[in-house]
């Protein structure tokens, strides 16, 4: 967001202007308020498109027909002037990242955010296609992430800047390459089912981070829209039973709307859908549009003469909050840039959510807690070190000060204490258990029944309580900031949310019907039902012979270490499996165990082939490695 420069008209129609937004191939977006206090973004289309009688004549049809959609996850158009010198549009102010701007941010998307913005994106078409409008570009630069869930933008209009004018030409493809459908592409007639093809691909693109047809050149991309099966295999299962059918080759094939809905099924009610990043960036752009509201605004400025700008590619770094129903990029041989979008309609602006807690699990899966208190020098203590060699849990280090290396340990993502004398721990409440030989203080998470965030030591250089109180202090203000966290290359395990990576028909055929699914980690889960089973992710030692077991299996291209325990009272089964190398001579791994005890014990053999069962189904719910 930036401020209006001395030369930009302070008024648009009915609405007062306070920023710019951004800009795009076919318009730039400002922020503006209306007389009765709403806000709004309004886009008015380049120059070069004002000069055109046809695109004119589109234009206004096409705001037109936008103007009966509604719905909860679509952006209505509140006004326009088709006819004014440069033609604008208009809707109500939302913030919210893109989805591309999301996903380039922070990677690809948790399951459980993927099925909330499927729900969205299915009943948008639905609205859209009832009203008799066909989207025709659907990207992750049109979907907008809101508090409260998608937002599909630019519908309909992409059709205004289609035909002979100074910025397009007869024959051009209007859309993105990476996410039109085959028929699209290929320039043929357009049915609802192209919006379905664009749908799939970009749901694949929320969970893997690329369209399933990038190619190497635009061109490329192109003819892989039109000729190439994409691979799916890495997609976790559900997701992959709903994108695939989108993504038929022949129109006929494809899926409704309707129907994906009745796939998806009831979506659980929640107060924040995306990862804890994305509601960050939604809060820190309500504040700057506070800044806005409260800077002078400068002195009306008549309208700037019309001026030959070309296509301006590319989208503002501010410019999250996109124009409804906005006028869509012409893309004729390049990779398709976002643009200033649209923002959904409502009657009022809503109460502005408080932020989400930092201290959410999909928040702290990341942080890399070696780092966190790196450096960071404390009465108790002098100067701690982190010190990952020895690391197993993602959520775990050690840190030491000095000559006491093993001064004391820190989890961010510990089980909930009960044991211990009552304590706070800057706000929160919490335990501090003293035995003698140790001590430990930790706090429950706000956010996260049965987790917890810990300091333990049992050194026997300095008073252990007082050090794990300040360590622990440390370490909550240091997760409400701006952690430090692990490097996201591709295929790490560390942001994976593991209770997502197995598909609920697929585990309880497993265990014979689920109870619940039990979140014991940030990177651990336990599936309950009649049995259970647990995995989790962590670091390990890669084939190191004393650590290995002698049996393996092949599951899933991986190579797979079992260990068995049989005994009079307990049986068990272990897999363990090196998914990616993590650093020298450590690899990422994952453990999927089952035991069973009491009077109805199951053979070993059939515990162990369970939890083979288990492992197939969830290796194509990991990333790629």
């Amino acid at each position: 967001m930036k401020p209006l420069s001395a030369g930009d008209a302070g008024r648009i129609g009915r609405y007062q202007l306070v920023a710019s937004l951004g800009e795009g191939g076919m318009g730039r977006v400002l922020l503006g308020v209306a007389s009765d206090g709403r806000l709004v973004a309004v886009k008015q289309v380049h120059p070069g498109f004002a000069h055109d009688d046809g695109f004119r004549s589109r234009f206004k049809r096409e705001v037109e027909a936008s103007r009966m959609v509604s719905g909860a996850y679509t952006a209505a158009v509140m006004d326009a002037d088709p006819d004014a010198r440069i033609p604008w549009l208009a809707s109500v102010y939302v913030p919210g990242p893109s989805l591309k701007e999301t996903v380039d941010a922070v990677g690809p998307l948790p399951p459980e955010s993927i099925h909330y913005l499927a729900t969205g994106l299915a009943t948008a078409l639905e609205e859209i296609h009832r009203v008799g409008l066909i989207h025709r570009d659907l990207k992750p630069s049109n979907v907008l992430l809101t508090d409260d869930g998608p937002r599909v933008i630019d519908f309909g209009i992409a059709r205004a800047a289609e035909g002979d004018t100074d910025l397009t030409h007869t024959g051009s493809v209007i859309g993105s390459p990476g996410f039109m459908s085959p028929e699209q592409a290929e320039g043929k007639a357009l049915t609802p089912a192209s919006d379905v093809f664009s749908l799939g691909a970009l749901l694949v693109m929320a969970a893997t981070g690329s369209s399933p047809f990038a190619g190497n050149s635009t061109p490329q991309t192109l003819y892989n829209v039109v000729h190439s099966q994409p691979d799916l295999t890495t997609l976790p299962p559900h997701i992959r039973q709903l994108a695939e059918p989108c993504l038929a080759k022949d129109p006929a094939h494809r899926p409704t709307p309707s129907q994906l809905l009745d796939f998806l099924g009831a979506v659980t009610p929640s107060a924040t859908p995306w990862p804890a990043t994305v509601h960050q960036e939604i809060a820190r752009q309500k504040g700057e549009v506070e800044v806005a509201l409260g800077a002078p605004r400068p002195e009306p400025a008549p309208e700037p003469k019309p001026k030959r700008t070309g296509l301006i590619a590319g989208i503002a770094a501010a410019a999250v909050v996109i124009v409804a129903a906005g006028v869509t990029t012409a893309i004729v041989a390049s990779g398709g840039s976002g643009e200033p979008g649209a923002a959904p309609a409502s009657a009022a602006q809503p109460a502005a959510p408080p932020p989400p807690d930092p201290l959410r699990p999909d928040n702290l899966r990341t942080v890399d807690p070696c780092q966190l208190l790196d450096g960071k020098t404390l009465p108790s203590t002098g100067k701690l070190t982190g010190d990952n060699s020895l690391q197993v849990e993602y959520s775990q280090c050690s840190y030491g000060s000095g000559d006491n290396v093993a001064l004391a340990n820190i989890d961010v993502g510990d089980s909930a204490s009960s044991s211990g004398k009552d304590a706070t721990f800057e706000g929160l409440p919490g335990k501090l258990d003293d035995s003698g030989s140790s001590c430990r203080a930790s706090v429950a998470n706000p956010v996260a029944e049965k987790m917890g965030i810990s300091a333990f030591s049992s050194t026997t250089k300095g008073d252990r309580c007082k050090i794990v109180r300040e360590i622990l202090t440390e370490t909550i203000k240091a997760l409400r900031g701006t952690p430090p966290r692990y490097p996201q290359d591709k295929g790490s395990l560390i942001p994976v949310d593991v209770c997502g990576t197995v598909a609920k028909d697929a585990i309880e055929k497993i265990l014979g019907g689920v109870e619940e699914n039990e979140v014991t980690g940030l990177h651990k889960c336990t599936w309950r039902g009649a049995k259970w089973i647990s995995a989790s992710v962590g670091d390990a030692v890669t084939e190191r012979a004393a650590y290995e077991s002698p049996e393996n299996v092949q599951i899933g291209g991986f190579k797979v270490w079992v260990t068995r325990e049989d005994t009079a009272t307990s049986h068990s089964c272990e897999l363990a499996w090196n998914h990616k190398p993590s650093r020298e001579g450590n690899s990422q791994r994952v453990t999927a165990s089952m035991s069973d005890s009491g009077d109805a014990k199951l053979p070993t053999e059939e515990i162990c082939q369970k939890v083979e069962d288990f492992a197939g189904a969830m290796i194509p719910g990991l990333p790629k490695p």
